[in-house]
């Protein structure tokens, strides 16, 4: 069950993630589609338990609330999980974003909102003058999200992962704070 609301968008929650969030993890995690485009390995309840609850790193998860939703934990009935975000390592160097939405809501513009408020969330709370995010140069569809939110290509590490059966580049995306603030002027 989803936990206590940090921000709300217009379509999308973001709410802390929870022990009872697991299962809903596992899955997301276990999900060839999903795990292929995240170069994730596949991992057990026990293993999503060790590697993201008990990370210190910021986690959100991403969920469509019912009108009636509480900010706390609303029951399962008043809220649907649809994906996470991570911000990782950004207690000592730039936030990383490593996030995924269940393959169902695809190219709802989801993946978007649930950023930018990320983001936001970051700017608020960090000092760090860049978010970064690294992409698979495969992952067009991720790529295309990250630069319309105004993130710039900063570089590649070519062959950097083995994803699928082949050696992957990684393709790495940076935003500085001074450009989202100039690109939420605009909008």
């Amino acid at each position: 069950m989803p936990g206590a609301r940090i921000a709300n968008g217009e379509r999308i929650t973001l709410r802390t993630v929870e022990q009872e969030d697991v299962p809903f993890l596992q899955r997301g995690t276990a999900n060839a589609e999903l795990r292929y485009s995240l170069g994730s390995r596949l991992m057990n309840q026990t293993q999503v338990e060790e590697e993201i609850l008990d990370h210190s790193d910021d986690q959100f998860l991403v969920c469509l609330d019912e009108t009636d939703a509480g900010s706390g934990q609303p029951p399962e009935s008043e809220t649907k999980p649809i994906g996470v975000v991570f911000v990782e390592d950004a207690d000592w160097r730039r936030p990383e974003l490593v996030y995924w939405l269940v393959p169902a809501v695809h190219g709802d513009g989801y993946g978007k909102e649930a950023l930018s408020l990320v983001i936001d969330y970051v700017f608020r709370t960090y000092a760090h003058p860049a978010v970064g995010a690294g992409v698979y140069e495969f992952n067009e569809v991720s790529q295309n999200l990250l630069t319309s939110l105004g993130f710039s290509e900063e570089g590649r590490i070519r062959k950097n992962r083995f994803v699928d059966g082949d050696y992957v580049d990684t393709i790495q995306y940076g935003l500085l704070r001074t450009e989202w603030s100039a690109h939420h002027c605009d909008e």
